[in-house]
């Protein structure tokens, strides 16, 4: 599977972003499907995930509210809205997408596929 993010992007804060990441090569049914980020000096952390083909979503305490996944399966795409971002959610955004049986979704090693990762700055 091959990962393509697009959308990242600088902001106030408050304001929104949609990143969006289109996956090509094989598919991703069976899948769970995550957005992560990683800040500067910090540990890689899950933001948003679903299970492909589900309607079950995931999310990080500390987005709850402001952030959704989605997955688009005709275009093969899944989506991170993101609304009322804060300084903090200054990251470099990636997606991912893996097979994961018995492990940790929110554990970033359990994914096989990652995108090359996209810049989102939020100044206040």
């Amino acid at each position: 599977v091959q990962l393509v993010e697009s959308g990242g992007g600088s902001v106030q804060a408050g304001g929104s972003l949609r990143l969006s990441c289109a996956a090509s090569g094989t598919s991703t049914s069976r899948s769970w499907l995550a957005w992560f980020r990683q800040a500067p000096d910090k540990e890689r952390e899950g933001v948003a995930i679903l299970y492909s083909g589900s309607d079950t979503t995931y999310y990080a305490d500390s987005v709850k509210g402001r952030f959704t996944i989605s997955q688009d399966n005709a275009e093969n795409t899944v989506y991170l809205q993101m609304y009322g971002l804060k300084p903090e959610d200054t990251a470099v955004y990636y997606c991912a997408a893996g097979r994961i049986y018995g492990g940790s979704i929110w554990d970033h090693r359990q994914y096989n596929y990652w995108g090359q990762g996209t810049q989102v700055t939020v100044s206040s």
